[in-house]
């Protein structure tokens, strides 16, 4: 599993795609890589970046990649890029900051 930081902005992707390529290499090589991103809490589309190429990286290995978590402004963002559906999303997105009600 891979789990995201807190922060994940253009300075923090190079170091979480090293983390994601260690996280590939030490899991079982039948088993999708799961990544966690229900830590995140500041991002910029560098997030989206990272996650796509995790995923490619992930199938060139021969292996599937889930993302659970994903806050819903990153999911709101993909969708306005237009690349939601290249993100498997393992579940609903995590809707962080609110208090129910309050959307």
């Amino acid at each position: 599993m891979l789990m995201l930081p807190e922060t994940l902005t253009e300075a923090e992707a190079e170091d979480v795609l090293r983390l994601a390529r260690q996280a590939l290499k030490r899991s079982p090589a039948e088993e999708a890589l799961r990544v966690d991103a229900s830590a995140l809490g500041r991002y910029d589309s560098s997030a989206l970046a990272v996650l796509l190429e995790t995923q490619r990286l992930a199938r060139a290995w021969g292996r599937d990649c889930t993302v659970a978590g994903l806050p819903a402004p990153l999911v709101e963002l993909a969708r306005l890029y237009g690349i939601d559906g290249l993100l498997a999303l393992a579940a609903g997105p995590v809707v962080t900051g609110l208090e129910p009600g309050t959307a």
